[in-house]
């Protein structure tokens, strides 16, 4: 009878514990934690290019999400030319986005490879690896890898990158 008293609550615990980490606030999708990770710029910029629904969407997507920072260090005046380019901005963000999940795992055997993964924009991000860290294009490098969303996973850049054609 006791065996089986501890057993039920050892279940019970595994259970609960299962559900409170379910509960968790996982953003369900990348512009949510976007929003929550207050890429402010980057979300201005997904609003002005009507990418909200697709980076809402069942992906899953990876994404290489600039910084406000690295977005303010293009400058004001680019910044807000770009924003108004529909076409010109789309192309740049979805440079940023490559269909299918890659965790840093993934990331970091391509930066060890100097491999190149396509993006949905249809050119290709270099992966490389200096000083430890992966570097995009050999311009931006990831400062955070692995934000698990439901669609998908965020790493932060430091730098926006720009398609080649």
């Amino acid at each position: 009878m006791m065996k089986r008293a501890c057993a039920l609550a050892l279940t019970l615990c595994l259970v609960v514990g299962m559900t409170v980490r379910a509960d968790e606030k996982t953003p369900a999708t990348i512009v949510d934690a976007a929003v929550a990770g207050k890429f402010t710029k980057l979300v201005a910029a997904v609003k002005a290019a009507d990418l909200v629904d697709t980076l809402k969407g069942e992906g899953p997507f990876t994404v290489f999400a600039p910084t406000d920072a690295a977005f303010e260090a293009l400058g004001e005046e680019t910044l807000n030319a770009v924003l108004k380019d529909k076409e010109k901005l789309t192309k740049i963000l979805t440079y940023h986005v490559i269909k299918g999940k890659v965790p840093s795992t993934d990331a970091l055997d391509l930066a060890k490879g100097n491999k190149s993964a396509k993006t949905v924009e249809g050119s290709e991000i270099k992966f490389t690896l200096e000083d430890g860290k992966i570097k995009l294009n050999g311009k931006a490098t990831v400062t955070k890898a692995d934000i698990m969303v439901g669609n998908g996973v965020i790493h932060v850049i430091d730098a926006v990158i720009l398609p080649s054609k």
